[in-house]
């Protein structure tokens, strides 16, 4: 009886072999996604289909917190919260992770990202945020305060009643710049309009971010100026100034600048998508969001 042959495969070719084959050498760094107003998980059912088809047995995490109207709740309510799930991923995951996170889910995650010291988050995106405010007429405005107008809002928003309200927590009223700075007691601090104590050590732990990619559009529908979601916002005319010309940038209060200078900032701009269509839209996540996603 003949001795069997063992024949044995070069390393290149069996990692040729098994590309092919599809089968993933390298694992992907899981993905942590935290919506917006209104939202929850199933939200999100089509976006963890699209990454996990085209980067297979990538842990993807919707967190599940401050769903619905709860999602109404101060914003640093939610941020403790979310905080701790958060948390407890990126303790598994020695690699890093990346962060996608949608409107107002945004914000939060912008605001664990300045306050968690020694995260691990590589990438960031921000999926049609209000990074730089809202201020806009739009039918989530009527849902929390159906019988006001833009004008008005700042009456409720401005007020130790209308912080805790998560959209107060961001309503920046370019008319009343003064009362915003007087009461806001979130984005405030984040952009760094307001100064306070934490400043530095905020804007270091931000900075720990490989990657900040920032999505939007003109037919958003919601986000308003919808440049915000750039970091433009209104001046006290209400005509658009964009990022580089805002003074958080300027002065580079929470690291934006730097990020830019560094060339880690990445903007992407699609018309044609509402607001509540970003997290669904094929050719968003292809051009915007599955590149930085490895």
């Amino acid at each position: 009886m003949k001795t069997p042959q063992i024949i044995r495969e070069s390393p290149v070719l069996l990692l040729l072999r098994l590309l092919l084959t599809g089968v993933c050498v390298d694992g992907y760094r899981p993905v942590i996604i935290v919506h917006g107003l209104y939202d929850g998980p199933k939200q999100f059912k089509t976006m963890t289909l699209y990454i996990t088809k085209v980067h297979p047995g990538t842990e993807v995490t919707v967190i599940d917190l401050y769903d619905d109207l709860a999602s109404l709740k101060p914003l640093w309510t939610q941020v403790q919260g979310f905080r701790k799930t958060f948390e407890s991923i990126t303790q598994k995951a020695p690699d890093g992770v990346h962060l996608l996170c949608f409107s107002q889910g945004g914000l939060i995650c912008r605001a664990i990202l300045s306050t968690v010291p020694y995260h691990n988050v590589h990438t960031f995106i921000s999926l049609s945020s209000p990074l730089a405010g809202q201020y806009g007429e739009t039918d989530y405005l009527r849902w929390v305060f159906p019988k006001c107008i833009k004008k008005t809002v700042f009456r409720i928003c401005y007020s130790r009643m209308g912080q805790k309200i998560s959209i107060c927590d961001y309503w920046n009223d370019p008319h009343h710049r003064l009362r915003y700075l007087q009461a806001n007691s979130f984005l405030a601090l984040l952009n760094g309009d307001k100064p306070h104590h934490d400043m530095k050590a905020w804007r270091e732990n931000f900075l720990r971010i490989k990657k900040l990619v920032l999505i939007g559009g003109p037919d958003d529908g919601v986000i308003t100026p919808w440049q915000s979601s750039h970091f433009g916002f209104y001046d006290s005319n209400e005509n658009l100034v964009e990022m580089r010309n805002q003074e958080f940038y300027k002065n580079d209060t929470f690291g934006l600048k730097t990020l830019d200078a560094r060339g880690n900032m990445s903007v992407c701009i699609h018309s044609g998508v509402k607001h509540i269509q970003w997290h669904s839209n094929y050719t968003v996540f292809r051009s915007c969001i599955e590149k930085w996603l490895t």
